[in-house]
């Protein structure tokens, strides 16, 4: 079934995180009007090591509300929420599988940043950011739920294709 069919239509995150994941597994992308989703793997916070490759585009989603999606990992007790994925399938009925990133801040060692408080995610915690790390988590998701896709990054989280 072709990408983009009149009857196959899902709307726009649908269409970013296809392009996304179109770009990781670098096969051609369909044009889009955001040209920011086209820019090739490593255009995004290109990375300062000329020895790393990008395997994925790091994003954010948000809700109709403004509110950032967040879904939760296996990792240390008290840390155990994320806002970040990775784009691991995207299927023509509207739904995603992602993979939950470990948001990690290399300027502390490499802790893992615990970017919940008691009641909701702590937007100053995220500033804190800097890095990520792949899980073993995944979530899937019904693409109509939300209304933004950001992309934060380009990194190497040594993911490798079957």
């Amino acid at each position: 079934m072709g990408y983009r069919e009149k009857d196959n239509f899902n709307g726009c995150v649908f269409d970013i995180l296809r392009a996304i994941k179109n770009i990781q597994d670098n096969e051609e992308v369909y044009e889009y009007p955001a040209t920011s989703f086209l820019r090739q793997l490593g255009a995004i916070s290109p990375s300062k090591s000329k020895n790393v490759t990008p395997d994925s585009r790091v994003f954010v989603l948000k809700t109709a509300d403004g509110a950032s999606f967040h879904a939760f990992f296996t990792g240390n007790d008290s840390a155990c929420v994320s806002i970040f994925f990775r784009v691991e399938e995207v299927f023509n009925n509207g739904c995603a599988v992602l993979r939950v990133l470990e948001p990690i801040n290399m300027k502390q060692g490499g802790e893992t940043v615990n970017i919940a408080n008691e009641y909701s995610i702590d937007l100053e915690k995220i500033c804190e950011v800097d890095s990520f790390r792949s899980t073993d988590d995944f979530i899937t998701v019904e693409l109509h739920s939300f209304c933004a896709v950001q992309c934060i990054a380009d990194v190497d989280l040594a993911i490798h294709k079957d």
